[in-house]
């Protein structure tokens, strides 16, 4: 049975840019799914269309159990939505912004006051719910933005890059709020070029490069793909760095790299923190003298360059923006389309 976020083969095109190429997706009501890709990868577009502000080329989508091509309109009163950017009316203030959005939604004024005045509470914004937005740092318009998003208290949300451009501290606060819907039983797509939030938030990760799910799997499954366990040695002597790689291929895995400039090396291995007593007695008889050594299991970068053969940071980069990607249509037109 489908879950409450379903695609199958979605296909979408820009001129010679293929944004989609055939997206398969299938989110269990009540979890995380994190959408992970650089920029241009298909992310938005795949939002875009999940959300019926873009109309793919072929394949299917359903959301909340409501066909997406079918029933546009009753897709968007099941759905919330909070985009890259702040869709909040800088001229308004962050009660107005609210009050807004539930009257569009055709709530009474005196229920869209009565759920404003939650939300700010619940997204610490009361201190500042009638100041006008254009005077709200990033970060509380980030969470004015989700707050809008929740007026109606969606069974199903997409959060498109919700974190981008926030400094650390923003970025823990959302996700704790994140945590909080999705404990609440909310189903949540969530696409992000931060390898750190996917792994801390998502049940599932889908990677997705050139508008292709390349890999799926939780986190682990997907870590347990680059071959397990690292032992990593940092060098004292540059000169000794040829013999401690003879060293640690006897205990690896697999080949042994080295980064010359930082003195490090590492291989593969099994066998945990024993082997690892057991590499340190090695270079210590071996009279090699060692600045950091450590056992560490791979990270999500590790997936992704192991996967497309380039960082995620470095894709992005490298990569700019499709035509799709570009700009995310939304702010209050989108909400205005999804009140209808």
């Amino acid at each position: 049975m489908p879950g409450a976020i379903y695609a199958e083969g979605l296909v979408k095109t820009f001129g010679d840019v293929r944004a989609l190429d055939g997206v398969d997706l299938d989110v269990p009501e009540g979890t995380v799914l994190g959408l992970l890709g650089p920029n241009g990868a298909g992310k938005t577009t795949t939002v875009r269309v999940l959300t019926t502000l873009l109309q793919p080329d072929s394949g299917k989508a359903v959301v909340a159990g409501i066909d997406v091509l079918k029933h546009p309109n009753e897709v968007r009163r099941a759905i919330g939505l909070s985009g890259q950017f702040a869709a909040v009316d800088e001229y308004l203030t962050g009660r107005e912004n609210l009050q807004m959005v539930g009257q569009l939604y055709q709530m009474s004024s005196k229920a869209a006051k009565v759920r404003a005045a939650e939300l700010l509470e619940r997204f610490n914004l009361g201190d500042a719910a009638d100041r006008t937005a254009k005077t709200y740092s990033g970060g509380m318009r980030r969470r004015l933005d989700l707050a809008a998003a929740l007026v109606v208290s969606p069974p199903v949300m997409f959060m498109d890059e919700p974190t981008t451009g926030l400094d650390p501290r923003n970025r823990q606060q959302l996700w704790g709020i994140i945590q909080e819907l999705v404990a609440g039983g909310t189903t949540l797509l969530l696409t992000t070029q931060y390898l750190e939030e996917a792994d801390h938030l998502a049940h599932d990760i889908c990677v997705v490069d050139h508008g292709k799910v390349i890999a799926r799997g939780t986190s682990d499954q997907l870590k347990a793909q680059t071959g397990g366990e690292r032992v990593e040695v940092v060098v004292h002597d540059r000169e000794r760095m040829a013999t401690a790689r003879e060293v640690l291929a006897g205990f690896g895995k697999g080949e042994t790299t080295v980064e010359e400039h930082t003195r490090k090396l590492t291989v593969p291995v099994s066998g945990g923190a024993k082997l690892l007593a057991e590499v340190i007695r090695e270079l210590d008889g071996r009279g090699i003298e060692i600045d950091d050594i450590g056992l560490r299991r791979p990270t999500l970068d590790d997936v992704f360059i192991s996967l497309t053969g380039h960082a995620a940071e470095l894709a992005a980069e490298e990569n700019g923006e499709a035509p799709a990607e570009a700009k995310p249509k939304g702010g209050r037109k989108a909400r205005k389309e999804a009140a209808k």
